[in-house]
């Protein structure tokens, strides 16, 4: 077990982390804030869905997943169909439109990523991403038990690239 004064450091990491996450933001395009990138990334890694489901990966309640659906839908980038299953509810799924914006998402995530770990070895980030995916597991993260990719992962242009492993395992923010 680790020592307190480990603990009090890694909470002043987790502040200054915020840091991170605001300049993430800042290079979305000014369309799609962080809860429609999230949005658009949880329907392309996990497929159609219902509007709980995507409520309980969003670990937000169904009002702020309402708002961000239907900044989604306005923009074309995910649809609502009737659910064969129960008509009341809808199945919500991405777009061509909605699909080149989570690219473009993903795109622009993977490069400011590669910008600023361009120091680290493959080693270092492969780290990094184990031990980021054991927190979110410690912390009960519903969204650690992935299902096989609804399509092929986003690969570097080589296999040796400075952070393939990044690249083949980061979409987007969310």
């Amino acid at each position: 077990m680790a020592e307190r004064t480990q603990y009090e450091e890694l909470m002043r990491q987790f502040s200054a982390f915020g840091a991170v996450r605001r300049e993430l933001g800042r290079i979305m395009p000014s369309d799609c804030p962080a809860g429609s990138a999230a949005v658009l990334t949880l329907l392309d890694r996990y497929g159609d869905m219902r509007m709980s489901k995507l409520a309980e990966l969003l670990s937000v309640d169904m009002s702020v997943t309402s708002r961000h659906v239907a900044h989604v839908v306005d923009r074309g980038w995910i649809e609502r169909s009737p659910d064969p299953a129960d008509k009341r509810s809808r199945i919500l799924r991405l777009t061509p439109d909605g699909r080149t914006q989570v690219d473009e998402l993903s795109r622009r995530t993977a490069q400011l990523l590669a910008d600023r770990l361009n120091d680290w070895s493959d080693e270092e980030v492969g780290q990094l991403i184990q031990l980021m995916a054991r927190l979110r597991a410690s912390f009960g993260d519903c969204r650690t038990a992935q299902p096989p990719p609804t399509r092929p992962p986003v690969v570097a242009d080589t296999p040796h690239s400075p952070h393939h492993e990044l690249e083949r395992t980061t979409r987007t923010p969310a």
